[in-house]
């Protein structure tokens, strides 16, 4: 009896990504090994993360790394670390920043909600977010001026599809923030494949999913300047206590980085490619849609497939698809952020063949 039945769970079938509210992603077999052998052992911590931090600074090319419980909470400890130097009487004292530097600068449009805001992870380590520019625009000149409102711990930009308005040029917001020995902190959740792109604007520290392509246990990443990342670790003597991870979340960080390591990124670019050629063609005929592959906004290396929907042909609005798509057995859950302009959004990456037959077959059912 697999897990879904013993427990009565709903079997969903995930076109939307690594989605955290469906469970993020799949795990290959030797990560799942991995997290079994370390359950079933006893390991001293601290050389365990040591080992991770090898792991993370080799695959990235970065001065040192470790593992928090997941990115949000290394949001936390990142602007943590930032204030606090790792001294051990400020880590002890935080959320209270009497006498540190407390302000966070982030672009307005930068402003990500993934379940809570982003301004609630800054705030938890007790500094004060302070927003540059407008959602619509945000230029250096405007984070610039925000460090000239108060004491700044960092500068923290974001990398995701999430992000509104024109942001500012990364490397130039770095290099502002630098002139005035100020760290900056890029939050790339699900970003694991740019990491070297990230760390290439001088960011002081770069934060990624373990969870999501990467396909570890629930895992955040921190990755950067070795003083800065020492500070991470020792915010688990204060409010890091609880944003710890676990031996089994590291053992199948571990794995990960190895599965990864032996990747040829442009073979797996190649297929993913043409999966989704292949898949956009078998849709092709039914009534109202259009489909068309469109790469990742953020700069991931793989597209998307998007389906244009014609009302008045398909009998059926875009939301509407979602929504019946949502509402099969087993649910089948899509990308809906464009539902409104009339495209729904399917993300195949971690797809099997079967799951594409259920959802070609579905979306005929529901549009012949």
């Amino acid at each position: 009896m697999s897990p879904l039945q013993r427990y009565g769970l709903t079997e969903v079938i995930n076109a939307r990504g690594p989605f955290t509210p469906l469970g993020v992603s799949r795990s290959a077999e030797p990560i799942g090994r991995a997290v079994a052998a370390a359950l079933g052992s006893y390991v001293v911590m601290e050389e365990m993360q040591d080992a991770a931090g090898r792991a993370l600074s080799r695959l990235t090319g970065a001065e040192a790394g470790t593992v928090t419980h997941c990115v949000a909470a290394g949001i936390t400890l990142a602007v943590a670390a930032a204030m606090t130097g790792g001294m051990p009487g400020p880590i002890a004292a935080l959320p209270d920043t009497a006498g540190l530097p407390n302000q966070v600068v982030l672009p307005a449009g930068h402003v990500v909600n993934y379940g809570h805001s982003i301004l609630q992870a800054i705030r938890l380590s007790g500094a004060v977010p302070v927003q540059a520019g407008t959602a619509e625009e945000c230029r250096v000149e405007d984070i610039e001026a925000a460090f000239a409102l108060g004491e700044t711990a960092c500068l923290m930009l974001v990398s995701s599809r999430l992000t509104k308005g024109a942001g500012p040029d990364v490397a130039a917001s770095v290099a502002a923030a630098h002139r005035q020995g100020i760290p900056v902190i890029i939050d790339g959740a699900a970003q694991d494949m740019r990491i070297g792109e990230m760390l290439a604007t001088g960011a002081d520290l770069v934060l990624v999913s373990g969870q999501k392509y990467l396909a570890s246990p629930t895992a955040g990443l921190v990755i950067g300047r070795r003083d800065l990342v020492r500070s991470v670790r020792a915010q688990e003597k204060g409010i890091g206590r609880g944003m710890k991870a676990s031996k089994e979340a590291i053992a199948g960080v571990l794995a990960a980085i190895e599965l990864r390591e032996g990747l040829d990124l442009d073979e797996w670019r190649e297929n993913q490619s043409e999966r989704n050629a292949v898949f956009a063609r078998r849709l092709d005929g039914l009534p109202g849609v259009t489909t068309a592959t469109v790469p990742d906004p953020a700069g991931m290396p793989f597209d998307r497939v998007h389906l244009r929907i014609e009302e008045q042909a398909a009998r059926l609005s875009a939301p509407q698809l979602a929504a019946a798509l949502r509402s099969g057995a087993p649910p089948i859950h899509v990308m809906d952020h464009l539902a409104d302009q009339g495209e729904v959004v399917l993300e195949l990456v971690q797809l099997g063949e079967d799951d594409l037959d259920v959802i070609a077959e579905r979306l005929a059912t529901l549009l012949s």
